[in-house]
């Protein structure tokens, strides 16, 4: 059937990444928090078709320097060793800890793995290990995928694994100041060469490889491997100059400089706390657990290293608990660290820190076995620290089988076998959650989450196992959601309804955005789904939490606003909210305001000037800090075009480019900026070549696709549109596009199909859903027309698009 009057199409939700391979990504997944499918929606064209209008990605780094304090002379960094003069207990329990050992010249006695002319045969590649002239070398494919020698620089760890970082000369062999991190580690138990990522048959053309920017130690790793690390970037030579002040966490990493402490040390009336910016004796409990999290959260780098003074989103942007870091319930899924946990947990708003549980110096527990958990939770009911909120502390025998129902002394009796179950990363280094939660095998079997009970008992039944924790535990079980005493519904419940688009979505995404009580990364995590469940009482929620006291949730609803407004809302209400939180005290915030401002139409920031400036010149001075990486310059390009510096994009694309070839989001922006400016002929052949290294690159085949359309060759175009569905199956914007071109080449059962089966996978997906109940009605579908919008209804009942009728 042709198509008739075209109507505005929604925008569809965010794409969601194909592979989980692209986990291993680690920081780089986050770093600026790029959305890389929505990387050609800021160039405006016209294609042919009705494209998504979609909203600017937000990035994730982006930061301005805190708010300025008057000038004094700082505190310098001094030699680590000058510390154990006064504080020998302390040094003696950092030697010999993960801290102490975080880095290390590779020489005699640091290095643990064979290098006796030893050779490794991996999956796609052969590496050999010798030693020559005393120093320790690696032959190796390098990025031509050429085996090469590569001196050993430094060692990573000694437990239970230990890696290894080369220097890596440049193309044409001259040092470069970059540290890459072999992909082949040393099992310090087990005493043999292993792959570090088994199963991906990765060889020098994948995007993971060792000498990848996915692997420059520079960027990645090295800074929480040392004390007073500057990455010293230089984006003209494309050198670092890397400095430290030393190897290894030391006293400064965590403390600060200690020049005027040493001042205060030689006074008659010293103080041990006195002479550092953030004295950490007797601190507060954010200032502990910040202090921790600058290298124990998955967080993106605001900058070239942090200041201890600064709070820690000053300096980070900490991630959210999405689908790709965490299980549903919020367990740990990615290589995420420990921070993101812990501050979900009961112990994080009872006051418990880290220090409570580890010894700050030798990384330790306090106490063996149970006996750290034992503290607070013993016979007495009484917790370790007056500081912390003891109430609900029950006076009990938790060691004992009457609690844990397990053999004394075996794994199923250890507190952190039920209540911290683990994962395995790098291979072999088993991490332990620390959200400290409670098992509940039946309901995570409902919602598709991880149980400590059933990760143990594989072997037994998952329903005997349910039923016999059901025996033990009835009257422990969290009370039954919307019950009276307990008015707000779960977490783990609510995420899930509102992803996987159950009914009552909506409502329960409310209450629980309302209650005073959600630990803030999950009030954030939440506010990122609103989008989906767009409504008065969405946005609602998300203004009151543009005011929260926590900067994550702040930042979270900053990036929802937007989305969730219509137009007149855009331009009464959203300058309004925004420019206050210009001058907010957190520089990640600022900054997330402005940009976000910047999407606002220019009448509606008209007056804010002075401080909209101010802070996207922060947000330029981050990238800028960034600029090793491809994503910041796409990021810069990016604002060069919203902020008219036009003669500056193709530059900012280029050297995103050069920086990591295949960063695809910086080719495709460059494609639509040549044909947004009359260059079709070499945006051609651009995209040609593009084609011709990634073939198997969906979002190739969907520039491909559209450009097509626009050249009005749309059987070809249908072609390159489906490639891309296949190759990227888990990608919604594909397909909906797909849709939406079939439907507008007069296949209109054809778009509906694609759309059908998007929500199959999907169902949350509203623009694929409002697009295909129009489709439905067009080709006179009614009774589907009724399921499909009887199922909106029932995810959000307040959905605007109920009303149009």
């Amino acid at each position: 059937m042709p198509h008739k009057t075209k109507k505005p199409r929604p925008a569809p939700a965010a794409a969601k990444p194909t592979g989980a391979r692209r986990a291993w990504l680690a920081a780089v997944a986050g770093v600026l928090l790029l959305a890389t499918i929505g990387a050609w929606i800021w160039v405006e064209q016209d294609s042919g078709i009705t494209l998504p209008s979609g909203h600017p990605p937000i990035p994730a780094a982006t930061p301005a320097p805190s708010v300025p304090t008057p000038a004094t002379q700082s505190a310098q960094l001094v030699d680590e060793a000058t510390c154990n003069g006064c504080h020998q207990a302390q040094t003696k329990d950092w030697q010999g800890s993960h801290h102490q050992q975080a880095m290390k010249p590779a020489t005699e006695g640091n290095v643990l793995g064979d290098f006796a002319d030893v050779t490794f045969k991996g999956e796609t590649e052969t590496t050999r290990f010798f030693r020559k002239d005393g120093e320790y070398w690696v032959n190796t494919p390098g990025a031509d995928g050429k085996p090469a020698d590569f001196k050993v620089a430094y060692t990573f760890g000694f437990e239970p694994l230990q890696q290894y970082l080369l220097d890596f000369p440049d193309e044409q062999g001259r040092p470069g100041g970059r540290l890459q991190a072999l992909g082949v580690a040393w099992d310090s138990r087990k005493h043999q060469w292993f792959q570090l990522m088994p199963g991906q048959r990765i060889d020098f053309k994948d995007e993971l490889h060792w000498t990848r920017p996915a692997q420059n130690a520079n960027f990645m790793c090295v800074e929480c491997h040392t004390t007073g690390f500057k990455r010293n970037y230089d984006a003209k030579t494309d050198t670092f100059a890397s400095h430290w002040n030393s190897l290894g966490v030391g006293c400064q990493a965590c403390h600060g400089p200690a020049s005027k402490h040493l001042e205060w040390a030689q006074k008659p009336d010293r103080n041990a706390a006195k002479g550092f910016d953030v004295p950490l004796q007797n601190a507060s409990q954010s200032t502990i657990v910040e202090t921790c999290a600058r290298c124990h959260a998955r967080r993106a780098p605001l900058g070239d290293g942090y200041q201890n003074q600064h709070r820690f989103m000053d300096d980070y942007l900490p991630s959210t608990l999405t689908r790709e870091l965490y299980e549903i319930d919020g367990k740990i899924k990615d290589e995420v660290f420990e921070w993101g946990s812990f501050t979900q947990s009961k112990m994080f708003a009872k006051g418990v820190q880290c220090t409570d549980c580890h010894n700050p110096h030798s990384g330790e527990l306090k106490a063996p076995g149970n006996g750290v958990c034992l503290q607070c939770h013993n016979t007495a009911g009484k917790a370790v620290r007056p500081q912390i909120d003891g109430k609900g502390l029950k006076a009990k025998n938790y060691d004992s089988p009457e609690h844990h129902h397990h053999q004394p002394g075996s794994a199923g009796a250890q507190c952190a076998s039920c209540h911290m179950p683990g994962r395995y990363y790098m291979v072999n280094d088993y991490r332990h959650d620390h959200g400290f939660s409670l098992p509940n095998p039946a309901h995570a079997r409902r919602i598709g989450a991880p149980d400590a009970c059933l990760a143990c008992h594989k072997d037994t039944p998952a329903k005997k196992i349910s039923d016999q924790f059901r025996q033990w535990y009835s009257s422990e079980l969290p009370a039954k959601a919307n019950a009276s005493s307990n008015p707000a519904p779960r977490y783990d419940d609510t995420l899930w309804k509102v992803r996987n688009g159950k009914p009552g979505a909506s409502r329960a995404l409310h209450l629980l955005l309302a209650d005073p009580s959600l630990p803030a990364i999950r009030r954030a995590t939440l506010l990122a789904e609103l989008p989906s469940y767009p409504s008065r009482r969405s946005l609602e929620l998300a203004a009151l939490a543009s005011k929260d006291a926590d900067p994550q949730v702040r930042i979270a609803a900053i990036n929802v606003l937007l989305p969730l407004a219509n137009g007149p809302q855009q331009a009464m209400v959203l300058p309004t909210l925004l420019a206050q939180l210009l001058s907010d005290p957190i520089r990640a915030v600022r900054i997330a305001a402005a940009w976000q401002l910047m999407q606002l139409p220019p009448q509606a920031r008209s007056g804010l000037d002075a401080a909209l400036n101010k802070g996207l010149s922060e947000y330029e001075e981050v990238q800028n800090d960034l600029s090793e990486r491809a994503e910041a310059n796409l990021n810069l390009a990016m604002l060069y075009q919203r902020t008219n510096r036009p003669e500056k994009v193709e530059p900012a694309l280029r050297a995103a480019i050069a920086r990591n070839p295949a960063f695809l989001p910086a080719t495709v922006t460059l494609i639509q900026w040549l044909e947004a400016n009359g260059r079709q002929a070499d945006a051609r052949q651009l995209l040609d070549e593009a084609l011709r290294q990634n073939p198997a690159s969906g979002l190739l085949h969907y520039v491909e696709g559209l450009a097509l359309i626009r050249q009005g060759q749309h059987a070809q175009a249908l072609k390159e549109l489906r490639e891309a569905v296949r190759l990227a199956p888990d990608d919604d914007q594909f397909r909906y596009v797909l849709a939406i071109a079939l439907h507008d080449g007069g296949d209109l059962d054809g778009a509906s199909h694609e759309l059908e089966a998007l929500l199959q996978k999907h169902p949350a997906n509203r623009a694929a859903r409002l697009v295909l109940i129009d489709y439905l009605r067009e080709s006179g579908q009614l009774q589907k027309v009724q399921q499909f919008t009887a199922e909106l209804e029932q995810q959000n009942p307040d959905d605007p698009s109920l009303k149009r009728e």
